[in-house]
């Protein structure tokens, strides 16, 4: 019988999968499990278009993520911070970055941005921040004082 599995089946296949399996493992396991749907031509013509508009939408937030690839790729961010003769109080967060590139106009979430080294002086770093899966961009980030004298 084929199925179309809604969850994950270890031996059997992924969610999604169009499965051929035993008849009673279907009738006495799968279906009243809600593990899977009998695969049917309407089922399976839904399955396909599922597939087209996943497909379409990955493709398009990779083009979003190329984009914005592109325009931080190489590019230089200040980020202001409290400090004392050159030493911050505190370092400088994923946080932080994630901060100063959205004043910038980047929406980019704090877990995508990867910092090397601990950063506790002024001075000029570079991070990586994970646009998509293969695009790393490297950020040059200016740490300057934000005290006001």
């Amino acid at each position: 019988m084929k199925v179309v599995l809604l969850v994950d089946v270890k031996p059997h296949g992924k969610k999604g999968d169009i499965v051929e399996v035993n008849d009673g493992f279907a009738r006495n396991f799968l279906l009243p499990k809600k593990k899977a749907i009998v695969a049917n031509a309407e089922v399976i013509n839904n399955r396909k278009q599922n597939l087209a508009n996943e497909a379409k939408k990955k493709a398009e937030e990779k083009a979003e993520a190329l984009e914005l690839y592109n325009a931080i790729n190489k590019s230089s961010i200040d980020v202001p911070v409290r400090c004392g003769n050159g030493k911050l109080y505190g370092s400088v967060t994923n946080q932080d970055v994630a901060d100063a590139l959205k004043a910038k106009g980047f929406e980019i979430d704090k877990r995508n941005v990867k910092i090397k080294e601990n950063i506790r002086e002024l001075g000029n770093y570079e991070i990586e921040v994970k646009c998509y899966t293969g695009y790393l961009a490297v950020v040059t980030l200016n740490i300057i004082s934000s005290d006001i004298k």
